[in-house]
């Protein structure tokens, strides 16, 4: 949030909410690739390659975003409401597929709970947006 306050012009977003969700998806996209290569070392690493492509897909999808939502130069609404609709989607489907691992791999759990956070973090600022 910090950084945010010292952008000298308007933003058209309510700061902490955007602050928020910008906080979200990093942390999102650091569980995420913590997650993949977690799963790599498992001994079941061949039952998780579902599990490590959407982890990297969501890891690649968060970061992308959050570099898109720091920026406000001529900011354009449509983009990040793209951005922030693909990122709820994917974080929603990671969520889901690490889900289906945590009974038996605590990393998974972690990340579940991440990409849970980050989708509602998303549809959070996409409703402000509205």
């Amino acid at each position: 949030m910090t950084m945010m306050d010292t952008y000298p012009a308007e933003i058209n977003l309510d700061r902490s909410k955007l602050a928020a969700t910008i906080d979200a998806l990093i942390e999102c996209a650091e569980a995420c690739t913590a997650c993949a290569d977690a799963c790599l070392s498992e001994s079941s690493v061949a039952e998780l390659t579902k599990c490590v492509r959407t982890n990297l897909d969501c890891a690649d999808v968060c970061g992308t975003t959050a570099r898109v939502l720091s920026r406000h130069t001529g900011y354009d609404a449509n983009i990040s409401r793209t951005l922030l609709e693909a990122c709820a989607m994917v974080c929603k489907s990671c969520g889901d597929e690490c889900a289906s691992h945590a009974s038996m791999h605590e990393h998974c759990r972690v990340c579940a709970e991440a990409c849970r956070a980050c989708e509602q973090a998303c549809l959070d600022l996409l409703a402000a947006m509205s």
